[in-house]
């Protein structure tokens, strides 16, 4: 395999590069007419495993050659080696959810100038793509977890806010805005601790939230924003005896975090199906491969739900696809 050899030569082993699917890169389909890659920002995690569904249902309903890589760890260098791996194996296009879209920037200006068609997703500032696709406006969605932990805690109290990293545009945004929200309809809740970091990692998440309220004895809530946030802080504060007295929302997945949901130490998730996302990416890039780019306008229609209507402003295309979650409907998503 390409990629492996090239793994080989530039490590000195493979521990820090998944590959989702097939020998082949991915589906296994050599004679495909198409070869996207998606590039995520870990392999290892609940979230992109559930993307991997959707691209592996893109590639068999079109007959592309499209799979999903991401190294072990969150890590924006190997995200562009990655990248550049894929630039030598001449794929046609590929999807990035990016660690770092800084970072990315020299590899996938790169890309392109080789004719590589380029999609991202939760990076909506990256300027070397062709267009990012996003489940919601950032600002609406991190607007309704803050409005949903005003609701939970009366609009009163101290409380915190987490991101899986500080480089993650889409984590910034929805704080920025649950903030603002927060300043304008509650102006009796505090803000004491802002954009807590887990490295979208949940026992990062946990510690910290136990390191948080011994500082802050007081607190009442806590948003999160990366999938491993809320489900870190419910622990801690589960293991503290203080479920029910610390609210706490966030993105997050059923897989990840339902049996805090059913415990009562977390209040709601949101968060849009990964799988659709991955399988609406993909199209975008299909359609452009195809020369059919002039179908890619608002109202365009990308094959999964929520993704049905898309807006478009300059280069980002905008969903409706979030899904809020509480004990109460959490059967209804079993991923």
């Amino acid at each position: 395999m390409v990629l492996g050899v090239l793994c080989l030569a530039l490590f000195t082993g493979c521990g820090n590069i998944t590959e989702s699917s097939g020998e082949s890169g991915g589906s296994g389909k050599k004679d495909a007419k198409y070869k996207i890659a998606t590039v995520v920002k870990l392999s290892n995690s609940a979230w992109f495993e559930r993307m991997d569904a959707g691209v592996k249902r893109f590639a068999d309903e079109t007959g592309v050659d499209a799979y999903q890589i991401g190294p072990q760890k969150a890590d924006a260098a190997l995200q562009v080696q990655m990248i550049e791996d894929l630039i030598a194996q001449n794929v046609d296009a590929i999807v990035v959810v990016p660690f770092s879209p800084e970072a990315l920037e020299p590899v996938l200006k790169k890309a392109r100038d080789k004719g590589i068609v380029v999609i991202s997703h939760e990076a909506s500032n990256l300027k070397n793509i062709d267009y990012d696709i996003e489940a919601f406006d950032n600002s609406a969605y991190g607007a309704h977890l803050m409005d949903k932990l005003g609701e939970l805690t009366k609009g009163e109290g101290e409380y915190a806010t987490f991101v899986g990293n500080l480089t993650t545009k889409t984590h910034n945004e929805w704080i920025d805005a649950a903030v603002k929200l927060q300043k304008d309809k509650y102006p009796k809740m505090e803000l004491v601790a802002d954009r807590l970091e887990s490295n979208d990692d949940q026992k990062t998440a946990y510690d910290n939230t136990r390191e948080l309220l011994k500082k802050n004895p007081n607190l009442k809530g806590i948003q999160g924003s990366g999938m491993p946030d809320a489900a870190g802080a419910a622990l801690a504060v589960e293991e503290m005896g203080l479920t029910g007295k610390v609210k706490i929302v966030g993105t997050s997945l059923v897989s990840v975090a339902g049996k805090y949901l059913e415990s009562g130490s977390l209040d709601m998730i949101s968060f849009w199906d990964p799988a659709d996302a991955g399988y609406a990416a993909n199209k975008l890039a299909y359609k452009i491969l195809e020369g059919k780019e002039k179908e890619l306008k608002d109202g365009f229609d990308a094959g999964a739900p929520g993704y049905d209507n898309l807006k478009l402003d300059g280069k980002t295309f905008y969903g409706e696809a979030w899904i809020d979650v509480t004990k109460e409907n959490m059967d209804d998503y079993d991923f």
